[in-house]
């Protein structure tokens, strides 16, 4: 993937990924030297406990740091909840602001995710995904659990399908579901 074929830098990612996870630990064992900074999220502390016990090294940053830090970032990786039929991506809470800073500032923006997780749905904005996709609690809706960020912000989606851009996730739905 992509960590493989950069040598030094600095990654952002958000929350805890167990994909992202296993794919910076090869890159690591490869002997590819780089940073991560992960977004303290509500899980981004054990994201940064699990890569510093694999010798990598990485530190939480406050969500609302992402336009401080992201200048210093080579680029960004996160993993997902779902990608949806248009190549949009739902993940944890927070996810969207983090696309929306690297678009603005030109870093790449990539999702490690399997293809079990592509998702029959159409959102064009927060508004459209389905309230048991947004809320732990759907009775309980205060604060959201996910967010739904456009295809626009991804640059590639890293697959066990293969390398995908976000319009090419359509095609794959279409070749899993009939």
């Amino acid at each position: 993937a992509v960590v493989s074929t950069q040598s030094t830098g600095t990654v952002l990612t958000v929350n805890v990924s167990r994909v992202v996870l296993q794919l910076l630990v090869k890159a690591h064992q490869k002997s590819k030297k780089f940073k991560v900074l992960v977004t303290q999220s509500e899980e981004g502390p054990l994201m940064v406990k699990e890569l510093n016990a694999q010798g990598i090294q990485a530190t939480q940053i406050l969500d609302a740091s992402i336009g401080y830090v992201m200048e210093r970032v080579s680029f960004v990786l996160v993993g997902a909840v779902g990608v949806v039929e248009n190549g949009g991506l739902i993940n944890k809470i927070g996810t969207y602001p983090v696309a929306v800073m690297a678009r603005s500032l030109n870093k790449p923006f990539y999702v490690a995710v399997e293809s079990f997780k592509f998702y029959r749905n159409y959102p064009l904005s927060q508004l459209d995904l389905p309230n048991d996709a947004r809320y732990e609690d759907p009775e309980e809706k205060n604060h959201p659990e996910v967010d739904f960020t456009p295809p626009k912000y991804i640059n590639k989606l890293f697959t066990d399908l293969g390398v995908l851009t976000p319009s090419a996730v359509s095609d794959e739905l279409m070749k899993l579901y009939i």
